[in-house]
């Protein structure tokens, strides 16, 4: 009997705990589908705002669906013709910029990573000094200047091409996932440290490379700042800074105008509020599905294991 009894208490353990579980994974799903909700709503909540009167959204009306549905503040901003320019000219500094930050920093955090470079402590420490301090605007903007880049394409793609933080989720990346023995081996059989680097480190590493491109782009992409301090020349803006300087323009004819006209350009401003943000962000977004299931392998061990 004090068999069976310890076999049915083991038992009734075993289903409370199957139970249990159970009870905590719904849970979790719960949670999980609710902070979903609260993540993807604001961006919901953009769409529709960016498609419905500006006074049903100022007043609270629009939650789930559109509110007086109109295409006015999409059909105001593309009447803007350098929106098309903005657009060539960020494509173009998302391209050429992410290639260039690939190049410089992958090559700096696989030559950090290896154990026989000479001084490589002191480099790296060298290299996260650069992240808590730095010259400031004004000597970067003479440094710039003096080197020729102002009011240039490549003041845009080369000067900020570095990026520290990019290069230690890398470097830690190379040291806990490429395992040594492939040097030696590649050693033996006559590889140098170009060829290594090329046809073995590279093939192995698409994960971090992927999820690094995507910061690269990202940023490029949203980048305006550079550009409104180091160019002058209209024909270079980046989509950004030209729908920054459309907003700007709308509401301070808004601002300055009087009557009916003063309304209907305030109306016309909170359109292109959302849309702008919509115009901006789509076709980045675009690009996130095909990279994201590199990002647990690519960030977590780069950024994780020491």
């Amino acid at each position: 009997m004090s068999g069976m009894e310890a076999k049915t208490k083991k038992g009734a353990r075993a289903v409370y705990t199957r139970s249990s579980d159970r009870i905590l994974e719904i849970a979790m799903y719960i949670f999980a589908v609710l902070l979903l909700i609260v993540l993807i709503y604001p961006i919901y909540f953009i769409v529709i705002a960016s498609f419905s009167d500006p006074a049903a959204v100022a007043n609270g009306q629009v939650w789930l669906f559109p509110k007086d549905f109109t295409l006015a503040g999409y059909q105001e901003l593309l009447k803007h013709s350098n929106i098309w320019v903005g657009y060539r000219n960020t494509i173009l500094y998302t391209i050429v910029g992410t290639v260039i930050g690939l190049a410089v920093n992958i090559s700096a955090a696989y030559a950090l990573s290896r154990r026989d470079l000479v001084g490589g402590k002191y480099i790296s420490l060298l290299f996260i000094f650069t992240m808590f301090f730095n010259g400031g605007l004004i000597p970067t903007f003479m440094t710039i200047r003096d080197f020729q880049l102002y009011d240039t394409f490549l003041v845009m793609v080369l000067p900020f091409s570095v990026a520290v933080f990019n290069i230690i989720v890398a470097r830690t990346f190379f040291k806990t996932s490429i395992p040594e023995d492939l040097w030696e081996a590649a050693q033996i059989d006559g590889c140098g440290n170009l060829r290594y680097f090329v046809q073995i480190v590279i093939p192995l590493s698409k994960a971090v490379i992927s999820v690094i491109a995507l910061w690269t782009a990202v940023g490029h992409w949203n980048s305006y700042f550079n550009a409104l301090i180091y160019l002058k020349d209209s024909n270079l803006y980046p989509l950004q800074l030209i729908l920054r300087n459309i907003l700007v323009t709308n509401q301070m004819q808004s601002a300055l105008g009087t009557g009916e006209a003063a309304a209907v350009a305030l109306r016309l401003a909170n359109l292109m509020r959302y849309a702008v943000i919509i115009v901006a962000t789509v076709p980045i977004m675009c690009i996130y599905p095909f990279v994201q299931k590199y990002f647990n392998q690519g960030v977590m061990i780069g950024a994780v294991k020491q």
